[in-house]
């Protein structure tokens, strides 16, 4: 493997050797700040739950570490080929990282699909373990290879390890009686077993999991478990690795505190479920299933005694209309969705600005237009959420910057959307959704109160004394109307698409009432407390960085690296994207030149030249990957130097 000492600021990708020891009759182990691991082969080998178990185990030991998913669109796509190879990548280490890493380490290729579709991301010296079993002439010759590239030096740049997995497997499962087919399955538990041994990951867990996963067939679980621990043992007995090595817990990257290691969905999900206990209402998911939102979808329908009632519909329209009813109903309403289903939502989401109640529209963003990539990863909605939908109707938009934030971006979006009774656009997206990161569980105390008051009575005096319920009487601060739940006595009021008037509610088509209309549900949005945008900015540098959402950590692991090498530059990351931030034109007046990386072709730079006039410069991608921070350092060390 390739050494390279690096520090606590992410400055590369390579895996750096610290110190090498030898325990009496035991192999050398080598000591590393960081590593970054790929495992790859056929979507049905297993690789995503190879990823996932060996990211629990890293997250137990204690390392900080980041993971970055990456399977094919096609639920089976034929065996062998390019196309439907899947892969898990994961980088962990002894200190705070933010990326899934550049290149890999290690790559464990599976077969020659997966040896193909992935050498080229790895640098000179990587180390590579190929399933020798798998390289049969015919399966070479499916992806193009004419000749052995484990025979013919097309290697020689790198660390071979060639491993005859199906051959290991099914002999050390001999005695449990399976079929060679049903024993060849074990194989990703022989490769885990084998990684486990080489970089020093705890086993118990791999194993009361296996024993639980399979708790109803208890020979199946004992053979994987055999499979894991026969990888194990051939990585400590055979000659072939001469060297394991070990990666200390990241004791100085935590604040104090419980950690658990959470994906994007799963951390929006427990964050939805928080938001709902904090405003002390029924949390409702509406929802129509679609890669890769519906994580969220599984993840609530098994929390029914928080009172979460999650239903899935037959379309993203009846998903959305359903969520709708329910925000009328007095519940905190949701709908979960990715790009393609937000254009079917359009016209519900303005239905849901005329009447002016609280729904959270969580957009999952993937490779489009139209089914696109639905695998891949994508920040090309961020204009649909601002715009996508007839007429002046104005939504706020808010994005996590990482897995674990699609907790706190969650209960924010909420905030707003109960205090204000608006819709409001989530935007996460598949990097995020997919990928993992610790994550500190908040103390109680900790968490944001979000307790709602509906309408108990009426709120308007009419000139001849009568009290009446004026549903669109707003609140002086926040332009909010109240929010009157059906059944409560004497609170009885219209509701539809068409424009109402103004306090009572009723419909109207008064040109001067609909021109006021239109501008109090802009103001309110306009209006909107959010946090000011916080600059990192050490040096008084003359170039700024502007992101949102999931290009946070590579844009932060590239600012890092230029200032490792003594440039100076500035980073400010923006949460709130409708409305900005109120000091954000102020920020943007600071700097010389603003560099604004996003994976599509420039929205929000779009957005920032139109209402603050400044020439912001777009670096953009949009090949369904996250940046690596090799390529986006090297694209603003030529912005500083223009």
């Amino acid at each position: 493997m390739t050494s390279q000492v690096s520090s606590t600021a992410e400055q590369a990708d390579g895996a750096a050797v610290g110190e090498q020891r030898t325990v009496a009759g035991r192999k050398d182990v080598r000591r590393l700040d960081r590593v970054i691991i790929r495992f790859a082969g056929d979507s049905g080998d297993g690789m995503q739950l190879t990823g996932d178990r060996f990211t629990s185990e890293t997250a137990s030991f204690g390392n900080d570490l980041s993971t970055l998913p990456n399977f094919p669109a096609e639920i089976r796509a034929p065996a062998g080929t390019l196309p439907g190879v899947s892969s898990f990548q994961l980088h962990f280490a002894d200190h705070d990282i933010l990326t899934p890493g550049d290149a890999p380490n290690v790559l464990v290729a599976m077969n020659p699909a997966a040896l193909k579709a992935n050498i080229a991301d790895l640098p000179r010296g990587a180390e590579i373990i190929v399933n020798t079993d798998e390289f049969t002439r015919r399966a070479m010759q499916k992806v193009g290879y004419d000749s052995s590239p484990l025979e013919d030096g097309s290697l020689d740049g790198y660390s071979l390890h060639p491993v005859p997995l199906t051959t290991l497997t099914v002999e050390a499962l001999r005695e449990f009686g399976l079929t060679r087919k049903e024993a060849e399955r074990s194989k990703n538990m022989f490769a885990l077993g084998l990684l486990s041994w080489m970089y020093h990951r705890p086993t118990e867990g791999t194993e009361r999991f296996l024993r639980a996963k399979f708790a109803g067939k208890p020979g199946i679980a004992a053979a994987n478990i055999a499979a894991y621990r026969a990888g194990w043992n051939f990585g400590e007995t055979t000659e072939d690795f001469a060297v394991s090595y070990e990666v200390a817990p990241a004791a100085t990257a935590f604040p104090p505190g419980v950690y658990r290691n959470i994906s994007g969905n799963l951390a929006l999900s427990y964050g939805l479920i928080t938001a709902s206990r904090q405003a002390g209402l029924p949390l409702y998911l509406g929802s129509y299933p679609i890669t890769p939102a519906s994580d969220i979808l599984h993840e609530l329908s098994r929390h029914k005694n928080f009172g979460v009632r999650t239903f899935q519909a037959e379309d993203e329209i009846a998903g959305i209309g359903a969520a709708l009813g329910a925000a009328f109903g007095g519940s905190l309403a949701v709908t979960t969705t990715s790009g393609p289903g937000v254009a079917l939502k359009s016209e519900t989401i303005g239905l849901a600005v005329s009447l002016e109640l609280p729904l959270l529209i969580v957009d999952i963003q993937r490779g489009g237009p139209s089914t696109g990539l639905p695998t891949k990863t994508e920040q090309a909605d961020l204009l649909q959420a601002m715009y996508g939908r007839n007429g002046e109707a104005p939504v706020p938009v808010v994005a996590p910057r990482t897995p674990a934030d699609c907790f706190d971006a969650a209960l924010e979006a909420a905030r707003i959307a109960l205090a204000y009774r608006t819709p409001v656009f989530l935007l996460s997206d598949g990097y995020l959704a997919n990928g993992s990161e610790p994550w500190r569980v908040p103390d109680l105390q900790e968490l944001p109160d979000l307790t709602v008051r509906f309408a108990q009575g009426p709120n308007h005096v009419l000139d001849d004394g009568t009290e009446v319920f004026w549903p669109y009487k707003r609140d002086p601060h926040t332009l909010a109307r109240p929010w009157a739940v059906p059944g409560t006595p004497h609170l009885e009021h219209r509701i539809g698409g068409i424009e109402k008037q103004d306090g009572t509610g009723h419909i109207s088509y008064d040109p001067a009432n609909h021109d006021f209309m239109v501008r109090t549900r802009q103001a309110k949005i306009d209006g909107i407390d959010v946090p000011d945008v916080e600059v990192d900015d050490p040096d008084g540098a003359r170039t700024l960085v502007l992101g949102w959402g999931s290009t946070y950590g590579p844009i932060t692991a590239a600012v890092r690296r230029l200032r490792a090498a003594g440039e100076s530059i500035a980073q400010a990351h923006l949460r709130h994207l409708n409305p900005f931030p109120r000091n954000l034109g102020t920020v943007l007046e600071r700097y010389d030149k603003v560099v604004v990386p996003e994976m599509n072709l420039g929205q929000l730079a779009t957005l920032v030249r139109a209402r603050y006039l400044v020439d912001a410069r777009s670096h953009n991608q949009v090949n369904g990957m996250p940046f690596k921070a090799e390529q986006l350092a090297a694209a603003l060390k030529e912005a500083i130097d223009d």
